[in-house]
């Protein structure tokens, strides 16, 4: 069976935390789009991770972790992060790497960096992360795939006619230092040293894995609105971050995806730019940043302080809707326990009229949000484990959201920790 853990908004959900405690019941557990321009944090026996390419199965030792065909492989990234794991004395992980995925140059990371540089205020608010030019590159069908490492005379080759191009890029757009091809062939004999014990031809072994009734779970990264069809396109992501893609970006088939389980936060945050209906400023935002997550809402990945609004019912619904979710998981429930009312927008007021319906982006920039309020629980529910046991404002709050998502929430986060948990069903 296979199960697929996604974001239903702008990522930032604590898909990690989810990912790692569904792991438990898992044989194998796949990345299957993005690279290391998001993060997911994890507490466990070992410690507080912050994972960006390895899979969230890597703390078990009965799983095997696979880097799927659809993300964008930062192959020295990726090992110094299997030895920061060891060096935290995390037994090193079972990993395996498709031999179609591509490779994550490190020309993309400085042209990400020029671009940004470029447009000035008008840039994407990028993690520089080299995400846009790696999979401009992929569908310009100028990329390299982790096979082409094992052919040195044809690589050498492709190697000196990409850079012809990137170098005239570099010499008249940006004005930086152009690409020595041989040096750039050295690095990527390097990358093959790295990459060559974890090759594999990832579709052929899942396909054995599902003939064997295997448990495997696709994992994906950030959320339903920033995928780049679906999103608040053009503030999206490269690749799509719905689970759809896992059947691409692992090598299944679409049928084998039973289980679709979409992360739901309690409040909303995003990082970087792009509509953000909900959205709330000053002290107000403040509070909430401070107090939310394991350590405040910062980027796993840039440190960066995330913006932060009310539960956007509009967006989440949507976002559910566009995943195809068969349930949802609600976090940082226990964030909100401060608060004497809460907010939950319930609608966009767009030109004088108000709609459920998540609109195109265009529109997206002219709405405002429709409250409806709350009571807040004013306790601490952290430790609770039993759903009956939550104060009954707390239960009215998960039950109005479920109401508006249209999606059983199947289980409730009330804590950082791996069995901060409770199980609705």
């Amino acid at each position: 069976m296979v199960r697929a853990i996604v974001g239903a908004n702008w990522g930032d959900e604590g898909k990690g935390k989810i990912t790692d405690m569904l792991a438990r019941e898992s044989d194998i557990i796949i990345r299957f789009q993005g690279g290391s321009n998001a993060g997911h944090t994890i507490i466990n026996d070992y410690g507080r991770f912050a994972l960006h390419l390895l899979p969230s199965g890597v703390f078990y030792g009965h799983t095997t972790n696979i880097i799927g065909n659809g993300v964008a492989l930062n192959i020295p990234y990726l090992f110094r992060e299997v030895e920061s794991l060891v060096s935290q004395g995390v037994p090193k992980p079972r990993i395996l790497v498709s031999d179609r995925a591509q490779i994550l140059m490190p020309y993309h990371i400085l042209f990400d960096q020029y671009e940004e540089e470029r447009l000035g205020g008008k840039s994407f608010g990028s993690t520089k992360s080299g995400i846009a030019p790696f999979y401009s590159d992929k569908y310009a069908k100028i990329g390299f795939q982790v096979s082409e490492l094992f052919d040195e005379a044809a690589l050498k080759e492709k190697i000196k006619r990409v850079c012809e191009t990137k170098n005239i890029l570099l010499e008249h757009l940006y004005h930086k230092p152009l690409l020595n091809p041989d040096e750039l062939f050295e690095e990527m004999m390097q990358y093959r040293a790295m990459a060559e014990p974890y090759v594999c031809d990832v579709s052929a072994f899942l396909a054995q894995a599902l003939r064997e009734g295997k448990r495997i779970l696709l994992e994906g990264q950030l959320g339903s609105l920033k995928d780049p069809d679906h999103g608040i396109y053009p503030m999206v992501t490269s690749s799509s971050t719905l689970a759809a893609y896992g059947a691409i970006g692992a090598g299944i088939p679409p049928y084998e995806i039973r289980q679709i389980t979409a992360v739901v936060k309690a409040y909303s945050s995003a990082v970087g730019a792009g509509a953000f209906v909900s959205e709330i400023f000053g002290d107000e935002a403040d509070e909430l940043r401070r107090r939310g997550g394991d350590k405040g809402e910062f980027g796993a990945t840039t440190g960066r302080p995330r913006r932060v609004g009310w539960f956007d019912a509009v967006a989440s619904r949507y976002g559910c809707r566009i995943q195809g979710a068969t349930e949802a998981v609600l976090t940082v429930l226990d964030v909100l326990g401060y608060l004497d009312e809460i907010p939950i927008c319930t609608g966009y007021e767009i030109d004088g009229a108000v709609t459920r319906d998540f609109p195109v982006t265009c529109r997206l920039e002219k709405a405002k949000p429709v409250f409806q309020t709350m009571p807040g629980w004013k306790c601490d529910i952290r430790g609770i484990r039993e759903y009956d046991k939550l104060p009954a404002a707390c239960r009215a709050y998960i039950e109005a959201i479920e109401k508006e998502l249209g999606v059983p929430v199947a289980m409730v986060s009330n804590g950082p920790g791996r069995d901060e948990i409770i199980y609705r069903r």
